[in-house]
């Protein structure tokens, strides 16, 4: 993917599973949300593995372990192994183990995926402050983390003790709605402590990291729902990006997206694995993709035509991305968005 700044999402004449050999997929709101598969994504999946592209589950949640997650996938109708499943427990554990001794101690807030994933790599979880840990590592750890967990945490870092976090997702989708995520915890402990984190999950590079020596994909294509981690981690690790529209970002938030969040190609959800993208073209002063035509002017966007809902997406974008360049797109979009029932 270039890194000059993307104006328009891009077209693909090939079906997106022929054109790259790895999907990286993001989990929550991408393949599931509230542990029930998302509409389109089992038969998607099934589909795009058969027709040879290496499916990986690429997770920000760091509560589950791989086994856990490979499970529930496998009862959802989508075989996976624990091999097949990226976290960034396994992240951050790698980054953890680089920086202090094999067998050292870590002070673990948050779920068994944390445990799992420091074991692998020679590290010894531990849960009080007061058992001489070398690190301390954050992920998180679902409703029922207790508010001690915390004061543990704050307790060591407030001695020195370096602090790690498996990402800072401030929330994860759920099947009652949007709920806090491990972000939210970490800033309990940066407001009371003062300190700051070194972070693995996406978008930064510990976690591309880890996807690519755990997978060993040679042309990926990240999947995701989350302009600030799966598409800012795909345009952070210079790899093009599929954006669905099924889990936390809406059509508001893509349009006034600033470059690092713009991604490759945008679809309604997991079936655009299984096409093309149409092109979206220059057309008097706008810009075309199916039938709809989209442009820019006297602070608004403005929409004409019809047809699919998603092709009038993508038009959009190519009108606010072109007119906001370098920055995130300030004109009002509501009126084309409503148009499209987005």
């Amino acid at each position: 993917m270039s890194r000059s700044v993307r104006t328009r999402p891009e077209g693909s004449g090939q079906a997106l599973n022929e054109a790259y050999d790895t999907a990286l997929l993001d989990l929550d709101g991408v393949v599931y949300a509230g542990g029930e598969a998302i509409g389109h994504a089992v038969p998607s999946l099934a589909t795009a593995r058969e027709g040879g592209m290496r499916l990986a589950y690429v997770t920000n949640n760091a509560l589950r372990t791989p086994d856990a997650v490979a499970a529930h996938l496998t009862e959802l109708g989508i075989p996976a192994e624990a091999g097949d499943v990226i976290t960034s427990a396994q992240a951050v554990a790698r980054l953890i183990a680089e920086q202090v001794p094999q067998g050292s101690r870590v002070l673990v807030v948050g779920g068994e995926g944390l445990r799992v994933a420091l074991r692998e790599r020679g590290l010894v979880p531990v849960e009080s402050a007061d058992d001489d840990p070398a690190a301390v590592v954050q992920g998180y750890g679902g409703p029922e983390l207790a508010w001690g967990r915390f004061a543990e945490a704050c307790y060591a870092v407030a001695r020195g003790v370096p602090w790690f976090a498996s990402n800072t997702d401030l929330t994860i989708p759920s099947g009652r709605g949007i709920a806090p995520g491990n972000g939210a915890a970490v800033e309990v402990v940066r407001i009371a402590t003062g300190a700051e984190p070194q972070v693995a999950g996406k978008p930064l590079p510990p976690m591309h990291r880890e996807t690519i020596l755990r997978t060993g994909a040679e042309r990926p294509l990240v999947v995701g729902d989350r302009l600030d981690t799966d598409i800012e981690g795909a345009f952070n690790g210079g790899v093009d990006s599929l954006l669905v529209l099924t889990g936390v970002t809406d059509g508001a938030q893509l349009l006034a997206a600033p470059p690092r969040h713009r991604p490759t190609y945008v679809d309604a959800d997991l079936r655009g694995l299984l096409s093309g993208q149409p092109e979206v073209a220059e057309a008097g002063g706008g810009f075309r993709c199916g039938g709809w035509t989209a442009s820019a002017g006297a602070g608004r966007l403005e929409l004409d035509g019809d047809g699919a809902p998603v092709d009038g997406l993508r038009a959009l974008c190519a009108a606010a991305w072109t007119a906001a360049g370098e920055e995130a797109c300030g004109l009002d979009a509501d009126k084309a968005l409503a148009r499209l029932g987005l």
